[in-house]
Parts: C-alpha cells; sequence; structure tokens
C-alpha cells in the first residue's frame, strides 16, 4: 500500500503533516448550492434549523437539519443523517430526496428531523475525514474532538428528543481502497489492509440491537432498486454475515453515528456508487428505499 507523499514514513502525522494535508485538499463541489440551497426549497413541510457551523469557514459551512414542521407529540420520532462521512454523496443526496419526495406521506405517522450533511467541508472536498485530518464516523463520544460530530450530539442533547429509529446513509466506495486507506496508514503509521469492497448494497446493524426483521424489511426494499452484496465467504467487509445484505457492528464502541441516540431501530446503509451495474441516481434511489422499507415495515409492526 503506497503511502501520500506526506509526513515521514512509519511515523504518526504531526500537526504540521495535518496542515500539509489540509492544504493539498481542493474544493470540488458547492455545499451552499447542492445542499443548502435544496433544503432552502422544503420549509413549507419542514422547519430549516441551523445547529452550528464549522469553525474552519463558519460561514461557508453552516450546518442545517430539517425538523418536521407540525409536530406531535403522539408520534413516534425517527432521526436521519447523510453525509458524515461528506465523500458518500448518494447519502447526502439519498437525504435530500427522502424530504423532497417521500416524508410528506410518512408525516402522519411520524416526526422527522433530518440531518443531511453532517460534514460539509467533507462534502466539497470529497473526503472522509474533517479539515482536522478526523474520522467524524469514529468520533460519536462525549468530548468529541471531531467537530462535526459534537455538534450532532449537542443538538440531540439539546432537543432531549427520543427517537424511535435512526437511519445513517452511508457508502462503500473504491477510494476506501485507493485514497483513504493509504492516508490512514500515512497519518497513524500503522498498517492497514486492503477492504474487501463489496459489489452491492448492504446495511449495517448494532450488534446490541441487531433488529433483524427491520434490516430484512430495508434489504427487501432496496432490492427493487439495486442489487445486495453478495457475501464472501460468509462475510461482508470481513464482517460475519447476519442475514442476506446485512452485517453488525458494536457501534457505541466505535463511535459511529448511528450510535448516537437509544433508539431501538437504527441502520447504517451502504451503498456502492462504483459498481458498472449503478448510476449516481440509482444509488440516492436506493437510500431513499432504505428509509422507506424501514419505515414501512415500522408502520406496521413497531
Amino acid at each position: 500500500m503506497q503511502s501520500p507523499p506526506i509526513g515521514t514514513p512509519g511515523k504518526p502525522w504531526n500537526e504540521n503533516d495535518k496542515a500539509a494535508w489540509l492544504a493539498s485538499q481542493s474544493i470540488q463541489r458547492a455545499y451552499s448550492e447542492e445542499v443548502v440551497a435544496q433544503l432552502e426549497l422544503l420549509t413549507d413541510t419542514f422547519e430549516l434549523e441551523r445547529y452550528g457551523a464549522l469553525s474552519y469557514a463558519p460561514e461557508r459551512y453552516p450546518l442545517y437539519l430539517l425538523k418536521t414542521r407540525q409536530w406531535a407529540s403522539h408520534k413516534p420520532n425517527i432521526l436521519i443523517t447523510g453525509g458524515v462521512h461528506g465523500y458518500e454523496t448518494s447519502g447526502v443526496q439519498g437525504a435530500i430526496r427522502f424530504a423532497q419526495t417521500q416524508a410528506r406521506q410518512f408525516s402522519e405517522r411520524f416526526n422527522f428531523v433530518i440531518m443531511p450533511c453532517v460534514s460539509p467541508w467533507g462534502y466539497e472536498t470529497i473526503n472522509r475525514w474533517n479539515s482536522r485530518a478526523m474520522d467524524p464516523n469514529r468520533s460519536f463520544f462525549k468530548n468529541s474532538p471531531a467537530e462535526e460530530a459534537a455538534a450532532v450530539m449537542a443538538y440531540l442533547q439539546s432537543a432531549a428528543i427520543t427517537f424511535l429509529a435512526h437511519f445513517d446513509l452511508h457508502e462503500t466506495t473504491d477510494s476506501d481502497n485507493s485514497i483513504f486507506r493509504p492516508a490512514l496508514e500515512a497519518r497513524d503509521a500503522v498498517k492497514q489492509e486492503i477492504w474487501d469492497i463489496p459489489d452491492g448494497f448492504y446495511t449495517v446493524g448494532d450488534t446490541a440491537r441487531p433488529a433483524v426483521e427491520f434490516q430484512g424489511a430495508i434489504i427487501k426494499s432496496v432490492e427493487q432498486v439495486t442489487h445486495i452484496a453478495p457475501s464472501n465467504d460468509g462475510k461482508i467487509i470481513g464482517e460475519t454475515l447476519q442475514q442476506h445484505g446485512v452485517i453488525n457492528y458494536d457501534v457505541g464502541a466505535l463511535g459511529l453515528s448511528v450510535g448516537v441516540t437509544s433508539a431501538k431501530f437504527v441502520t447504517t446503509t451502504e451503498v456502492y456508487p462504483d459498481s458498472s451495474k449503478v448510476t449516481a441516481e440509482t444509488c440516492i434511489a436506493a437510500q431513499v428505499a432504505a428509509i422507506t422499507g424501514g419505515l414501512t415495515y415500522l408502520s406496521e409492526r413497531a
């Protein structure tokens, strides 16, 4: 595995190395146009709330969420997060598309909080990390140094909302092996193995809250849109397959976003955008199908 030309091989990055890495990044798309402007069009259905801003550039990177405008205390509450890893495009656009196209039909049954782009700097620079070379999706713990994660947790604590379910929208990309794992190896001076990147969609449940039927309903819904990742000797990305297209992690121990609430039903979706079988539109549709499949299950059984 070839390391990026930053830092001293065999030594973890220091602050100067991280600054050099940051200087090597570039803006590749516009958060204000592709995310914020789309959210501003949804204020007939949702309240648009600013829950923070990134200190790196607070005017460029305000943090926004959508909250059900006609909030009803008797309805179960649903949290949807996207863009915890900013480079995972369909997570961001899938959360927005759900708000645009499907949220209204489910609003009779549920209240929603939707945080479509948790890591806007990562979205613009197409990055897994934040501007401080931290992975936000390993940073959801008390006194988090990743301000993207800290802002989400601060909002949830202040809002004091109890959630029935949390959908966290992600992708598994070929760039995990070609860019981000080599960078991780260089940053930490710890050998990183190449991932087995599956061709297809899968979900990650919580070992403490596996919700087998809920995960299965998501997979069944997504199968109508795109293909499900096959197992590799009974595993996906090295983790034991729990059922078709589903693996579990100890999400709390890993500091993952999906562990941020005590919701009974939690899932991390994983779309594979580099497959020759899909388009960008397919990936967005798969994220929406994951949410609607889960919500339909909850509507009927939870």
